[in-house]
């Protein structure tokens, strides 16, 4: 008799902590990110491959490939149009990682396109952190080589009608945390402060060249921490 009560107990105490574990399993998210994916966005006459040191910088600080996006677009387009492609890029991004929002580092023109998301096609509602490297934020004369020649690049000139739109009423809205990195040097932008984000943290950096702007590691160092 107490043989058989002693069974009984073990099996009623047994099937508790099955339960128990899988009730557990089951709450336990699927594919939760460790990390927020980071989306890249090249400037013009450039690639994803513009990312390449960024890209091994942050899986050397534990980031997963699934975590990291460089991606291409066709540069001579559009900003508007590229804000549309980058719409639904954040969205395979999420739908592929399982997170709830991204977050955006861009370079030069990249910064554009990624902004116009933002601003007008509800962009705030999937990033959580906005990142400008080397921004043409307000334009640059410097754009005059192209202009006659690039959608972008004309768009991309001081005072056209795409940055006075984009320019006017919040440069940085919704709740994203915005920042800009800019160089007191950069050959290519013109002035220099053009790259500064009203409402946004902006950050000189020193000396750095408009190239080397999102290869420099001192400059990913500031990224990395402002993202994590």
């Amino acid at each position: 008799m107490q043989r058989r009560l002693a069974r009984s107990a073990v099996a009623v105490i047994t099937a508790t902590v099955a339960s128990l574990l899988l009730a557990l399993t089951a709450a336990a998210p699927a594919h939760a990110a460790t990390h927020n994916p980071v989306i890249f966005v090249h400037g013009i006459s450039s690639s994803s491959s513009s990312w390449d040191d960024w890209v091994a910088d942050f899986k050397a600080d534990g980031y997963t490939s699934g975590e990291l996006d460089a991606w291409t677009y066709s540069w001579s387009q559009s900003n508007v149009t590229t804000a549309s492609q980058l719409a639904t890029e954040v969205k395979r991004v999420l739908a592929a990682t399982g997170a709830s929002k991204v977050d955006i580092v861009a370079h030069s023109m990249g910064v554009l396109s990624s902004r116009y998301y933002l601003k007008n096609l509800g962009g705030t509602a999937y990033v959580d952190d906005f990142v400008s490297t080397a921004g043409t934020n307000h334009g640059t004369t410097v754009a005059s080589w192209c202009a006659w020649l690039y959608t972008s690049c004309a768009e991309m000139y001081t005072g056209s009608s795409f940055l006075t739109a984009l320019n006017s009423g919040d440069e940085t809205p919704g709740s994203v945390s915005y920042a800009s990195y800019w160089s007191n040097c950069d050959e290519a932008l013109t002035p220099d402060t053009t790259a500064i984000l009203s409402g946004a943290t902006n950050v000189e950096v020193g000396c750095i060249s408009h190239d080397e702007m999102n290869n420099d590691y001192g400059v990913y160092e500031q990224v990395r921490d402002f993202i994590a």
